[in-house]
């Protein structure tokens, strides 16, 4: 990477970190640029060499929120393994926590188009997931929906959570989705 597109890195991610940083103190939707700008030390020139506007910047959250649980989903190979599932689900639990945008989204008036957008990609996932499954699985389409029901699951829970303002311990909403997983949907996954 050369040193232009390392500051553009640079500049994006400090913009992107002062809006969550951000959504800690007030609703997203009263975010404005100046205290984006203001938040994140880059000028208002170099936010809009990124962005067009809030709404743009609030989309390209929304895109790094859903990249980062991607990154977390692929990092987990469901076996019959309680604490893998546990510390799975425990950092999905603490990266709700540590994401003050996640929150507020899931519960604002933009949360069904953040969760539409994020049911989108999880399906891509699933279909790649569904294909990469090894022969031992007999039954494709059926995995497919297995794993679809896992994901239900743990933004139901999510959002539930949230809504109760993360009161039950992280480790506790772990030790649920841990159970749910392993003995509602891994007995059905063939494996």
């Amino acid at each position: 990477m050369n040193e232009l597109d390392e500051r553009y890195s640079t500049a994006e991610e400090a913009i992107i970190d002062a809006f969550f940083l951000l959504s800690k103190e007030k609703a997203f939707e009263k975010i404005t640029v100046a205290d984006v700008v203001k938040k994140s030390g880059v000028v208002r020139s170099t936010f809009y060499n990124h962005y067009e506007n809030i709404p743009s910047l609030i989309a390209a959250a929304e895109d790094k929120t859903i990249n980062d649980i991607f990154l977390l989903m692929e990092s987990f190979h469901p076996k019959d393994d309680k604490q893998l599932c546990h510390s799975y689900f425990l950092a999905i639990c603490n990266y709700t926590m540590d994401n003050p945008f996640l929150k507020s989204i899931l519960h604002s008036p933009r949360g069904d188009s953040f969760l539409e957008k994020a049911m989108l990609m999880f399906h891509k996932y699933v279909a790649q997931m569904s294909e990469a499954v090894s022969e031992n699985i007999k039954n494709k389409q059926q995995y497919s929906f297995y794993i679809a029901a896992t994901i239900g699951i743990n933004l139901g829970v999510l959002h539930k959570w949230t809504a109760e303002d993360c009161s039950t311990p992280a480790d506790e909403v772990a030790d649920i989705l841990t159970t749910v997983f392993m003995n509602g949907v891994l007995p059905f996954l063939g494996r």
